[in-house]
């Protein structure tokens, strides 16, 4: 089970590591951090260190109260942010956080080797041809509606079967492009209430009938500090757990802040299984 980023064959037949650097304000856990130059360098640094195989860049806030940003707004943010990880640490191998085509070509352009959409091509119709055209890989999410209305859209007869043949469709139509690698994101937290969430991680191992690798990411978020009455501050031992659970169900990348806690996971995992 591998994936071809930028003529690098990953194998995911180990589990590997994709971690968070968020460009933006008012992500849900760390917002603002990353303001300049030494501290966005000073993340990579310590995350690839600690064995991120990915750094999964995001200038746009997908959390449900997030405010609109413009197309032209989010690649200004994000394409200086790739340039300067590149000119550092030239084999990173970055994952663009976006759900728009123009964003995605920018930063193929500009080095990114992995685009990860939270609408599977929904929100944008050109996605899967311009994901085609670079032949990177492509990260699809499950999610219905935007980041500012998922939230309302959580009526389903049967969660996980709509799921799949969501799925089902999106890996069709993405196919019908020519698109070769593709990963699976079950959308924890969008348009989900948490025991929608929960009712999906209990049967998360159905996901593997479509035979491709799944990304999970958890990381910090609500079903975990809502469940454990706390905050997201306080939801890494809570995080730990799913993501270990998450590994013997299946997930090939675990998508997270806290880089070297998940690898001991991961660890972990391969010296049992």
């Amino acid at each position: 089970m591998t994936i071809n980023c930028k003529g690098q064959l990953i194998d995911l037949t180990i589990p590997k590591i994709m971690g968070i650097l968020n460009v933006t304000l008012n992500s849900f856990f760390d917002g603002g951090k990353y303001k300049n130059e030494s501290e966005i360098l000073s993340r990579v640094e310590k995350m690839s260190s600690e064995g991120a195989t990915f750094i999964d860049v995001g200038a746009y806030s997908s959390k449900p109260s997030a405010e609109f940003v413009s197309e032209q707004e989010e690649i200004s943010r994000i394409i200086p942010v790739l340039n300067l990880i590149l000119k550092h640490f030239p084999e990173t191998i970055l994952s663009i956080d976006t759900f728009r085509a123009e964003v995605a070509k920018a930063s193929i352009e500009s080095g990114a080797a992995i685009i990860n959409d939270i609408s599977a091509g929904h929100l944008d119709e050109k996605m899967l041809e311009t994901v085609a055209k670079y032949s990177v890989p492509y990260i699809m999410m499950h999610m219905k509606g935007t980041p500012q209305t998922m939230q309302t859209l959580t009526q389903y007869d049967d969660i996980v079967k709509e799921m799949l043949f969501y799925f089902s469709e999106r890996i069709a139509k993405a196919r019908s492009f020519g698109i070769n690698d593709l990963i699976t994101d079950p959308g924890f937290g969008f348009a989900k209430t948490v025991e929608q969430n929960y009712e999906v991680f209990q049967k998360l191992d159905l996901f593997n009938l479509l035979e491709l690798p799944m990304l999970i990411g958890i990381s910090r978020k609500s079903m975990i500090y809502k469940t454990l009455n706390s905050n997201a501050e306080e939801a890494l031992n809570g995080t730990t757990v799913l993501n270990t659970i998450a590994l013997t169900k299946g997930a090939k990348i675990l998508r997270v802040h806290d880089v070297k806690e998940a690898m001991e996971c991961v660890t972990l995992f391969n010296k049992i299984y």
